[in-house]
């Protein structure tokens, strides 16, 4: 797994509207690994970094959702959670290998965050619990220096 001071990988992937993107390595961003589409812990991550989105905004932060799932099953989960971030499809395990996130034995990744600026890695979550994750990762942010509101 990438640590903290590694070169953040350049990535691209579809998002929930089958449109190609990739994350600017450069600005600060967030990449969130979830276990999968749907699931409660999932649900509430996703739902907790709606709520904080405009926070991320104002402080000049992307967030980017990623999972194993395909571009269908993020357009449903997205539609239904209300989700205005891109969520990555991964079903080949690219992301996941890019940034050296485990998978289990069905290849579903393991709650793992990215936090990314000045073309590195920042920090890394692991072992994430969904609740109050979004707030803490924005509020590392702010003690780190990376962003200010």
């Amino acid at each position: 797994m990438l640590n903290a001071g590694d070169p953040a990988p350049d990535i691209d992937a579809p998002n929930q509207h089958g449109e190609t993107v990739a994350p600017d390595i450069d600005a600060p961003t967030v990449v969130y690994f979830y276990v999968e589409d749907g699931t409660p812990g999932c649900s509430t991550q996703a739902d907790q970094f709606s709520r904080e989105a405009d926070a991320y905004e104002d402080a000049g932060v992307t967030v980017y959702g990623v999972s194993t799932d395909d571009i269908d099953s993020h357009w449903e989960f997205a539609e239904r959670e209300g989700t205005d971030y891109d969520l990555l499809a991964d079903p080949d395990g690219d992301l996941c290998t890019a940034f050296g996130v485990p998978r289990d034995h069905d290849g579903r990744a393991e709650r793992t965050t990215f936090v990314l600026a000045d073309g590195e890695i920042q920090r890394v979550y692991t072992g994430v619990s969904a609740d109050g994750h979004a707030r803490d990762v924005l509020m590392d942010m702010l003690d780190d220096g990376l962003v200010s509101l």
